[in-house]
């Protein structure tokens, strides 16, 4: 069967899902109450989402040399930025004697699915990987007792560690890799590399897989792992000269249209165990495809046993896009954010050249005088949404099937308000039908729907996630089950959370920029969801009111909006949302803990908004609490208690350093801070990465990193004790690594992290830099050892 593929304004993210369904078909056997806020939003109801396979080689490059002719620019391929986030781990005891002692593990999403992370541990070993060298040390001798060099020493290497038994797989995922021994006429491997290494004796590389392409993320479930690689067409385009824009994408699309089929094709490097490394192609007909797809990318799926031999991956690709993997013990989800566009970064932090910062670093258990006053929960008039408005033919309920979305404007910090912006549900009129998008250029262009010419404003595609869903419960590959769309882009694999069968979608949505008003200030809020609005009919839609109508924006704050999406696990078709959180900011931290969930948003000051899940049909916001800075990290901390660790800011939203809550959110209505540590001019890995964060519930210890500076010099970067009690959190104390040493006596020094992870073994707390292990008493932090990495 052939399908068609010359298409055209194609959405550049599509379905990696349904990839692994043809591969089974093709691969061989290698009403709320006051206070509240609900949404009973119509499904929103996708095209029918099918992969096929081509009909042979010739088939595949015919599609994918006009797809990707459709999608090229004047500088070549434009392609999107790849996005990079307490649970038993799957590490086995070794198989040494006796029990192991009580330990933590991998601080990850899901209790059974084990996500990649530089240091692992079983209670009897703890397993580093560091500067591209693996080490074993002994929890009992407090030895190192194996080394593994597996890249050049010159080589900066980042890698992560997948631990199952005696076996480890050590993930490297990117950047001029040179493996130990190879010879000088190697190239370096620009792309990831995995090695598969033996810990029962002596560590030893026991095979390797390197595909082409760049790492997007890892998860294990038991000794089965499954790696997602992305790799794009490897076509070159010369500089064509001083030409016209246009004239270069002319050319552009011829070299593309003479591209052998080669070009596309997935490759890989297989090194099993004793064998000889063998250079591999995925084959045209394990390759599927959507019925529109740009041809600009292509995901493939490699599926390991750690626990077996390195024979085959039996590597399975769609052309498609990515860039969120999200897993639990029966499922697997991927994620992608429209292909053509780079993604929304972080908002720049704002730096004060005199900030309102406390007179003096405030107690554990006081916030700073920074703060406002007491905090209060927001009473709101509640809004409702209204059922989805009749859809255009072939056009997707709940989506508007090409909105034009302008670039977030900046905030202008001369004209921002003081005051935070109302965050209640608004109403969000449908904008006039947008010109055509051009896709697939470095600087997307609108194109005249009448002549086809490009004009140089450039507009977003469609703000919208799509997410796909596998069975992972059988071994080998997954088994395509369905795949969904939502409006709005999700922060990080956080924002995904599967429960009793459904599957909860946190996203922010940005709405194309409108013209301001200066006599209109913030809205109050209305009856229905941003997400709602983008399907209503704008021949019946209502006029506008400039009291409630985000069209109408405070001069210098952003349209933008959260919701939270519930769907069906085994459908993906939308049961119900709750949207208006956050208006005029994004999220920036959610956590969902059985039926609730915890949505923070900030622009200047931090909502952080409590959730009622337990009905899938009407979910609903009950609860909000407004204070300084935000928590861009959330972990559950006991019945009715909540962990948050991000950043203390003033009121016009200047970032002032690290600080550490304690949410009681017992009372779902009424969440409040019961305590606060706060460190000025400071930062934490946990904010961005979870598996920096540490909480030994038996004892309520916290560890966080904690670099601090001072001026235009940080200092060594610490790890920050806490105890975590029922209502205070009090700090205990800090622990140091030794500084590396400068370079001949300068003020030169070879760059030091410090303290990246911890880890709790029996009695004792373990901290892990670049330099070595140190190990402290749990309790009292007297210190014990220290082992350095010679």
């Amino acid at each position: 069967m052939r399908t068609s593929t010359r298409t055209a304004g194609t959405v550049g993210a599509v379905t990696l899902a349904a990839a692994l369904l043809a591969t089974a078909c093709t691969q061989t056997g290698t009403g709320g109450a006051p206070g509240t806020r609900t949404a009973t939003q119509g499904t929103v109801k996708l095209p029918p989402v099918t992969l096929v396979a081509y009909d042979g080689c010739d088939d595949m490059l015919a599609g994918l040399r006009a797809s990707t002719a459709g999608n090229v620019g004047p500088w070549g391929l434009g392609g999107p930025s790849i996005l990079y986030a307490t649970a038993r781990d799957s590490a086995a005891s070794a198989k040494s004697g006796g029990e192991a002692p009580e330990h933590s593990t991998t601080n990850v999403h899901e209790a059974g699915v084990d996500e990649p992370d530089l240091v692992k541990t079983d209670g009897k070993r703890v397993i580093t990987v560091n500067r591209g060298v693996l080490r074993v040390v002994d929890t009992a001798t407090r030895k190192v007792t194996g080394t593994l060099r597996l890249v050049n020493p010159e080589m900066w290497a980042p890698a992560d560690l997948l631990v199952s038994g005696d076996r480890a797989l050590v993930l490297f995922s990117g950047g001029g890799i040179v493996p130990f021994g190879a010879t000088s006429k190697r190239a370096a491997i620009g792309g990831p590399h995995y090695a598969l290494v033996d810990l029962s004796g002596k560590p030893k590389v026991i095979g390797s897989l390197t595909p082409e392409g760049s790492h997007v993320d890892a998860r294990m479930v038991g000794s089965t792992v499954r790696i997602v690689v992305r790799n794009q067409p490897r076509i070159e385009f010369p500089d064509h000269g001083d030409v016209s824009e246009a004239e270069r994408t002319r050319r552009n699309a011829e070299i593309v249209a003479k591209a052998p089929i080669e070009a596309w094709l997935p490759r890989y490097e297989l090194a099993p165990t004793g064998g000889t490394a063998s250079k591999r192609t995925v084959g045209c007909e394990r390759i599927s495809h959507p019925a529109k797809y740009t041809g600009t990318s292509m995901l493939s799926v490699h599926t390991l046993d750690l626990a077996g031999t390195l024979t085959d991956t039996a590597p399975i690709s769609v052309v498609a896009d990515g860039d969120t993997v999200y897993g639990t013990g029966s499922s697997l989800y991927v994620t992608s954010n429209p292909g053509w566009w780079s993604p929304r970064p972080i908002d720049s932090v704002i730096v004060d050249d005199a900030p309102a910062t406390p007179a003096a670093t405030p107690t554990a258990s006081s916030p700073p005088p920074a703060s406002p006053a007491p905090p209060a929960v927001s009473t709101a008039t509640p809004g409702t949404t209204a059922p989805d408005a009749p859809a255009a033919p072939g056009a997707v309920p709940g989506l508007d099937p090409q909105p034009s979305l302008l670039p977030e404007p900046a905030p202008d910090a001369s004209t921002a308000s003081p005051e935070p912006a109302p965050s209640a549900p608004v109403t969000s009129p449908v904008p006039a039908e947008p010109p055509a998008v051009t896709p697939g250029t470095a600087t997307p262009v609108v194109s005249s729907p009448a002549t086809g010419t490009p004009s140089a404003e450039p507009v977003e595609p469609p703000e919208e996630t799509e997410i796909h869903r596998f069975d992972v419960t059988a071994p080998g590959a997954p088994r395509y089950v369905a795949s969904g769309r939502v409006p709005g882009r999700l922060l990080n694999q956080y924002s995904l959370s599967e429960h009793e069968g459904h599957l909860r979608v946190a996203t922010t949505l940005t709405l194309p920029a409108r013209p301001v008003s200066p006599s209109a200030g913030p809205s109050a809020g209305s009856s229905a969801s941003p997400s709602a609005d983008l399907s209503a009919d704008p021949s019946t839609a209502p006029a506008p009111d400039p009291a409630v109508d985000p069209a109408v924006e405070p001069r210098g704050v952003p349209n933008t909006s959260s919701s939270v999406h519930v769907l069906k696990a085994d459908t993906l078709v939308k049961t119900g949302e709750v949207g208006g959180l956050g208006r005029g900011e994004r999220i920036y931290s959610v956590r969902f803990i059985g039926p609730l969930g915890y949505v923070v948003t900030f622009r200047q000051v931090d909502p952080l908004y409590t959730l009622d899940l337990r009905d899938p049909a009407a979910p609903r916001a009950t609860g909000e609490l407004k204070i300084t800075g935000y928590s861009a990290y959330l972990h559950p901390a006991g019945e009715g208690r909540l962990i948050g660790v991000g950043q203390e800011a003033s009121e016009q939203g200047r970032t002032l350093g690290t600080q550490v809550s304690l949410f009681d959110v017992g009372d779902p209505a009424a969440p409040r801070r019961l305590s606060q540590m706060f460190q000025k001019d400071s930062g934490s890995e946990a904010e961005w990465d979870p598996h920096a964060f540490l909480y030994w519930p038996k004892t309520g210890t916290a560890v966080i990193p904690l670099s601090s500076w001072t001026g235009s010099e940080p200092t060594t970067g610490a790890a920050v004790v806490l105890d975590i009690g029922d209502t205070e959190i009090t700090k205990v104390g800090t622990i140091q690594h030794s500084a590396r040493k400068r370079a001949n006596n300068t003020r030169l020094a070879a760059y030091d992290p410090g303290i990246r992870r911890s880890v709790v073994i029996g009695d004792e707390l373990w901290t892990v830099s670049d330099l070595g292990l140190k190990i402290n008493t749990l309790d009292g932090l007297a210190e014990r050892a220290w082992i350095p990495f010679s």
